[in-house]
């Protein structure tokens, strides 16, 4: 078996604070929230994926700053996923592709449920929420 590598982005708006997940309509993780993003294809390193993911997911969009979050490694070291934090002036209306059916610009911690369970598991993760507020407190800084 290969390596499995996968990115996806946790856009932030800055106008009003706000995360963006995405419903699963169809395949393995179907009627769960998740992020934009997905598996690897013809060697592409994690930035190059989730550059390609955004735009088959929910259209060309700007990025003010992009962030990495976190890499997960399997403990086989078959699979990693990489996850950055994206950084959006404003909230925009995605334009979904058929792999989702809804999406939600959410508030910190009061993500939408079901989440992914390997979302659920970063979100729920100290060390990440420590992170995740060290961006803020810099955004608020800078704004």
């Amino acid at each position: 078996m290969s390596e499995i590598i996968c990115s996806g982005a946790l856009f932030y708006a800055i106008d009003n604070k706000k995360f963006l997940f995405l419903h699963r309509a169809k395949g393995k993780h179907k009627n769960v929230w998740g992020l934009v993003g997905g598996l690897s294809e013809n060697q592409e390193r994690p930035w190059q994926t989730l550059e390609r993911e955004i735009v088959e997911e929910i259209g060309e969009q700007t990025i003010f700053k992009a962030i990495p979050l976190e890499t997960f490694v399997s403990v086989d070291n078959k699979f990693s996923f990489h996850t950055y934090v994206c950084l959006v002036h404003k909230i925009f209306l995605p334009n979904l592709n058929e792999e989702h059916d809804g999406f939600a610009w959410v508030s910190f911690s009061r993500w939408p449920k079901p989440l992914h369970h390997g979302l659920k598991n970063t979100l729920a993760n100290r060390i990440i929420v420590k992170k995740l507020e060290t961006v803020f407190k810099i955004i608020d800084l800078l704004v």
